[in-house]
């Protein structure tokens, strides 16, 4: 009888024992140590890792061979011994693409699994006068429109992510409740692949602040923090929330739908129907009512009502000191730093990342809210929770979509061993 071993890890922990469980296991781990590291030699892979280097050599060849990783020249250790080769995670071939549809826009974000951005686009859409049956049109056309990109940058996409704002089985691919789209109970990963036909490769969907969080976890001004809030600023508000380096979902994946805090029990009526959310005191629609009241947000209004212009229009008014503006800023400032203490007592996180128009107002913004956040924050410490802006943009979802196609991609890279999928023209 053949006995079989656990493979060990360095931080100790057993590995599965079935022979294809660790060869994929081990192709992973190579390939995240790559993705963490400009560039690494087969050595430096071994002994960061634990895993033997003959192990590591036959790991590296295999992924060399699917050019998944690429030596980059060579380094001299020394006077004496062999020139080491250094690896770089590659896979200019192989191709994630996020999407994210919110109120009032579309947005595509597609990369190689190096992180080489490949086309990003944004295009005003009216998604609530359209319907679900037209906006998964206008969806499933961008999709395709920014494969027909990625083809001629010599990457097909392995996989699909969609962004949205709403609670979401991220299991099923079924959006439960939005309530700024007014969808309820769509199965939109499995629409979203028949719509795609014959392009076959998962598709999977999850809540458009969970997305925009991973991207601000992985590349935004606070990649690598442990604890973090990430905040959208949109017409609604999401939250997504990292605590002890991982992304929080809760019992049944609904956790950070932190725009539905009930901050106001005789406020204005909220999109989900209830009253007082704090998203009607700090969405872009309540910002733009105080700030600009002869104007109505109307996201048929577009291109004039999408976010990032409206956003726009509104800094230019401050930077010429508009008193309207200034005041109303002011206003959901401190919400917004209310709010923001709710979460700091909450998680503890170390900071709140704020992004979509707040960090286009943040200059103006951020000082109230931080005020706000002091005020009230009972935890306080020499590194105390603060509040920063996103330099990712109103992208920052789609590219969180594409981000986790790439992070499951190298989890299970032989899910990328066999040919990609063949494309018919469009």
């Amino acid at each position: 009888m053949t006995q079989e071993h656990n493979v060990t890890h360095a931080a100790g922990t057993a590995l599965p024992s079935s022979s294809p469980m660790v060869r994929q296991t081990n192709l992973s781990l190579v390939l995240r140590h790559l993705r963490d590291h400009a560039s690494q030699s087969r050595a430096d892979i071994a002994e960061t890792t634990g895993l033997h280097r003959a192990t590591v050599s036959n790991l590296v060849s295999e992924l060399l061979d699917r050019q998944l990783v690429r030596e980059i020249g060579t380094e001299h250790v020394g006077a004496i011994g062999r020139p080491r080769r250094p690896l770089a995670l590659h896979g200019a071939h192989v191709g994630a693409l996020g999407l994210e549809i919110n109120v009032d826009y579309i947005s595509v974000h597609g990369s190689d699994l190096s992180g080489r951005v490949l086309v990003e686009r944004r295009v005003g859409f009216d998604t609530i006068a359209a319907g679900p049956d037209r906006a998964l049109r206008m969806l499933s056309q961008m999709a395709l429109d920014a494969v027909e990109a990625m083809k001629r940058a010599e990457a097909v996409p392995a996989g699909l992510g969609v962004a949205l704002p709403g609670l979401v089985d991220v299991a099923r691919g079924v959006v439960t409740f939005a309530p700024n789209l007014g969808w309820r109970d769509l199965p939109l990963a499995a629409r979203l692949s028949a719509a795609l036909s014959p392009w076959s490769v998962p598709v999977s969907v999850d809540n458009d602040a969970n997305l925009a969080a991973v991207a601000e976890h992985t590349s935004g001004v606070a990649a690598g923090t442990s604890h973090l809030v990430y905040l959208t600023g949109e017409v609604g508000v999401g939250g997504g929330i990292f605590v002890d380096g991982k992304l929080l979902r809760g019992a049944d994946g609904f956790a950070g739908e932190v725009g539905h805090l009930p901050v106001d029990p005789g406020g204005a009526l909220c999109g989900c129907g209830r009253y007082g959310c704090w998203e009607t005191k700090v969405g872009l629609a309540a910002l733009v009512r105080m700030a600009m009241p002869d104007q109505v947000y109307q996201p048929a209004d577009l291109p004039v009502s999408d976010p990032e212009e409206r956003a726009t229009e509104i800094a230019r008014g401050l930077a010429a000191g508009d008193p309207q503006m200034m005041d109303a800023v002011a206003q959901v400032g401190r919400w917004l730093g209310l709010g923001g203490s709710i979460l700091a007592n909450l998680f503890n996180p170390r900071v709140i990342v704020v992004g979509g128009y707040f960090a286009t107002l943040a200059e103006w913004l951020l000082p109230h809210a931080q005020a706000e956040l002091e005020r009230l924050v009972v935890a306080r410490s020499a590194n105390h929770c603060r509040f920063i802006a996103s330099d990712l943009g109103f992208g920052a979802a789609s590219r969180g979509a594409a981000s986790m196609v790439v992070n499951r991609l190298i989890d299970h890279p032989t899910m990328i061993m066999d040919p990609l999928p063949r494309l018919s023209p469009i």
